[in-house]
């Protein structure tokens, strides 16, 4: 199973979808909260090129934010992903 990473914000509810939906799977992931932490969002802005949350990775794979992870999951991507 590849390894999860989601940068994420208590009040956001983009970042709840995203987590529920991989706690649905089962998927285990490290969560990286930016609330309050200009350092820690600056790394994850650096690192993905983007400044909103969740910022999600799986492995090596920047996925996106929620929308992103849930349309690889319609088209049936997700999964396989996951796997590594």
């Amino acid at each position: 199973m590849s390894t999860v990473v989601i940068y994420s914000s208590d009040w956001c509810p983009y970042c709840i979808r995203a987590k529920q939906l991989l706690g649905n799977k089962g998927v285990a992931f490290e969560e990286i909260r930016v609330d309050g932490k200009p350092a820690v969002r600056a790394e994850m802005t650096r690192k993905a090129g983007r400044t909103s949350v969740p910022q999600i990775w799986i492995g090596d794979t920047h996925v996106g934010g929620c929308d992103d992870l849930f349309a690889l999951e319609r088209a049936g991507k997700l999964d396989a992903l996951l796997q590594g």
